[in-house]
C-alpha cells in the first residue's frame, strides 16, 4: 500500500481486532473518513473459538475479524493489512508509516493495537496456547470442564485463578512451580481441596498431541488442561516518538487513559485491551465504540469553532 498524495483522515485506527474494528463502524456511521492498520496478527489467533460473546458465541476470531471488517468497510471506512513502524505529530494531526513506505494523515488517533501476552519459559507452554494451555476462565473454561486442570504458578494472582477454575472442576492441580504460597492462599486452596505441587516445571508430556501431564524433575502429574496467567504487555513501543508510552502494571503494562479514552496526548485516543488489561473480545468492542462516540464529539467540536471562527471573520470584512 503506497498512497501517491496526502489525503487526511478524520482518524487513523491502528490495530484492527474487536476494538479497533467497533470503533470504526461507529465512525464511519457517522460519516467520518476513517482508516483502519491492522497488521493481521490478532491476539487470539490461536483460540478455536470466541466464547461469551452474546448472539455470537463460538464463532472463529478470523471469522470474527472478516465480519467486522465487511461490516465497517459498507459504511465506508477503509481497512489495510499493514505493520505500523513510526508515528510522529505533524500541523494537521498525525503521520502514520508503514513498513511498506506508506504514510496515513489523520486529524486523531486511535490506538487499538492490543496486547502481547508473554508466557513463561517452559518447553511447549506456547506451542500449546489457546488450545490445552488456556488463562481465562471465562473465555474458554466452559470447555475444560470436568477436565483435571493444573495451575501453573507464576505470581500472586496464580491462586485467585485456581478458585476461579475450580469452579468449572473437582479436580484441580496448583502447581507451585518457582514461586512462593502465603499461608492465607495456602488455606484456601486446601479449604477447596486444590493439592499444591511443589518442584520446578521442566515441560509438558503430549501423547498423540493431547495434553497428557505437566513435567516435573522428578516425575509426571496428569493434566488435561493447563492454566497460566500470562504477562500482558501492551504493543506501545511505536508510538514512543508522541509521547504515548505504556504504563507498568502487576500483570504486564496497558496504556493510561480516560474512561472515554482520551490518552494525556492531545488527539490520541485508546481502546480495548491496550488499555483495558482485562477486557474480553465483547469489552473490547464496546470500549472501541465508547471511544469513538467520543472522538467524533471532540471532531465535532472542532469542526464547529472553525464554522464560527469563518463566520465570525466574514462578519468583520463586512
Amino acid at each position: 500500500m503506497v498512497e501517491s498524495k496526502q489525503i487526511v483522515r478524520d482518524v487513523v485506527v491502528v490495530g484492527g481486532g474487536a476494538a479497533g474494528l467497533s470503533a470504526a463502524l461507529i465512525l464511519a456511521r457517522s460519516r467520518r473518513r476513517v482508516t483502519v492498520v491492522d497488521a493481521g496478527a490478532p491476539r487470539n489467533a490461536p483460540a478455536q473459538a470466541v466464547h461469551g460473546l452474546l448472539a455470537l458465541d463460538g464463532l472463529s476470531p478470523r471469522e470474527l475479524l472478516s465480519r467486522g471488517r465487511a461490516e465497517a468497510t459498507r459504511y465506508g471506512a477503509q481497512v489495510v493489512t499493514a505493520e505500523v513502524d513510526d508515528v510522529s505529530r505533524t500541523p494537521r494531526g498525525f503521520a502514520v508509516r508503514t513498513r511498506d513506505g506508506a504514510v496515513l494523515h489523520g486529524r486523531r488517533l486511535l490506538i487499538a493495537t492490543g496486547l502481547v501476552d508473554e508466557l513463561p519459559q517452559i518447553p511447549g507452554l506456547r506451542q500449546r496456547w489457546g488450545r490445552d494451555v488456556l488463562h481465562c476462565p471465562y473465555c474458554h473454561g466452559w470447555e475444560v470442564r470436568d477436565r483435571t486442570i493444573g495451575v501453573l504458578a507464576t505470581g500472586p494472582m496464580s491462586t485467585h485463578q485456581a478458585l476461579l477454575f475450580r469452579q468449572l472442576s473437582d479436580d484441580v492441580r496448583f502447581f507451585l512451580h518457582d514461586q512462593e504460597l502465603d499461608g492465607q492462599d495456602r488455606v484456601k486452596l486446601d479449604a477447596l481441596g486444590i493439592p499444591v505441587i511443589s518442584g520446578r516445571v521442566a515441560g509438558l508430556e503430549i501423547v498423540e498431541d493431547r495434553l497428557a501431564g505437566v513435567r516435573l524433575d522428578d516425575r509426571i502429574v496428569p493434566v488435561e488442561t493447563v492454566a497460566v496467567a500470562s504477562r500482558m504487555v501492551a504493543r506501545a513501543e511505536v508510538f514512543a516518538g508522541i509521547g504515548v508510552t505504556a504504563t507498568p502494571h502487576p500483570a504486564g503494562s496497558f496504556v493510561a487513559a480516560d474512561e472515554t479514552g482520551r490518552t494525556p496526548v492531545p488527539g490520541v485516543w485508546v481502546a480495548g485491551n491496550t488499555r483495558d488489561l482485562s477486557a474480553q473480545v465483547g469489552a473490547a468492542a464496546a470500549d472501541g465504540a465508547r471511544a469513538a462516540a467520543h472522538l467524533n464529539a471532540d471532531l465535532v467540536a472542532e469542526d464547529t469553532d472553525r464554522a464560527v471562527a469563518r463566520l465570525l471573520d466574514a462578519e468583520a470584512v463586512r
